[in-house]
């Protein structure tokens, strides 16, 4: 399948005093650069599950996310490259009934792109995975290639994984360093370190602590081996998922002042202020080298465009991001 991204990685040395002053050598990988239409760590969670998809085959791939959800675009924009009909199963109620009430820019994107929007409300969504709902959604669309909310399943792991041994190709490092959503892209690192390097999650969800759970499980299906050799930070969710605060955006606008890179209001601008706390704490031994991924997800910006507009201060120019 000609979708696999093409570009080596591209390392960027961060020059933030803090790190200078601590002796720690800081990295951002831009993962965000290794495919022009799926960036980050959506096509490497998506990537094994398209070949399955295609050994089992299938023709058509059914998903679930919110309605500004960056897998929900990932999987549209992987079925348009692929020749694969795409489902996605969108929490909540319908949008889009009318000229007054159009899609948000994540959905136009994806009908654009071939997807099949179907809605859940709330209630049943948060059952999404027992049988029996399975069952009626399948009912509905015919035979199709199940892929969870946000890709993460055992599959999404090999791709993930790749990462680091692309990354070691390039540079020695200490610590590797995600925002964590589902916990998928972090459980695939784990099983690319084999237990050597550290990994530091950080959660963009409020009491994500339960991530270590789901993380230990993936992994133990995926190797049957639960790593020890990682952290996950819980402070730096700014809110909650999909929320952010001034202080956040602040952060965000000074990070691409300094480095000229836009990070993401949802996973990536966490991680980063999470890692430059961290920093100015002392978590990372001197001398370390630390790299963090950028891993895409900026098309979630003309969504927040749309909500919010400039009710909260600064936003990035819209030629800056892109779906």
């Amino acid at each position: 399948m000609k979708w696999e991204a093409g570009q080596a990685l591209v390392l960027q040395e961060l020059h933030e005093p803090m790190a200078q002053e601590r002796g720690v050598r800081l990295l951002l990988l831009r993962d965000d650069l290794t495919h022009p239409i799926l960036p980050g760590n959506k096509w490497r969670k998506l990537k094994y599950n398209l070949l399955e998809a295609r050994r089992l085959g299938h023709h058509t791939l059914l998903t679930f996310g919110g309605a500004y959800s960056n897998h929900l675009a990932a999987v549209a924009a992987a079925g348009k490259l692929t020749g694969l009909h795409t489902i996605g199963v969108v929490r909540g109620e319908e949008l889009g009934n009318g000229p007054a009430n159009a899609l948000n820019p994540t959905l136009d994107q994806a009908v654009a792109d071939g997807m099949q929007l179907l809605y859940l409300d709330r209630a049943t969504y948060r059952r999404k995975q027992e049988p029996a709902v399975l069952a009626n959604l399948l009912q509905q669309t015919g035979p199709a290639y199940i892929i969870p909310e946000g890709g993460s399943n055992a599959l999404a792991l090999p791709g993930c994984a790749e990462l680091v041994t692309e990354l070691r190709s390039q540079t020695a490092f200490d610590y590797l360093c995600v925002a964590c959503g589902t916990g998928g892209t972090l459980a695939g690192l784990l099983t690319g370190l084999h237990g050597t390097e550290e990994a530091v999650g950080v959660a963009a969800l409020k009491g994500g602590e339960f991530l270590r759970a789901e993380i230990d499980a993936l992994t133990q299906a995926t190797t049957g081996q639960i790593f020890a050799n990682y952290d996950l930070q819980t402070a730096y969710h700014a809110g909650g998922y999909a929320r952010f605060s001034p202080e956040l955006l602040a952060f965000i606008q000074g990070f691409q002042e300094r480095h000229g890179v836009l990070l993401d209001p949802l996973y990536t601008g966490k991680l980063l202020w999470g890692v430059l706390d961290l920093l100015t704490k002392g978590y990372f031994a001197p001398g370390s080298t630390v790299v963090a991924i950028h891993t895409g997800g900026l098309q979630g910006w003309a969504g927040f465009r749309q909500r919010f507009g400039n009710r909260s201060g600064w936003w990035p120019e819209e030629s800056s991001f892109s779906l």
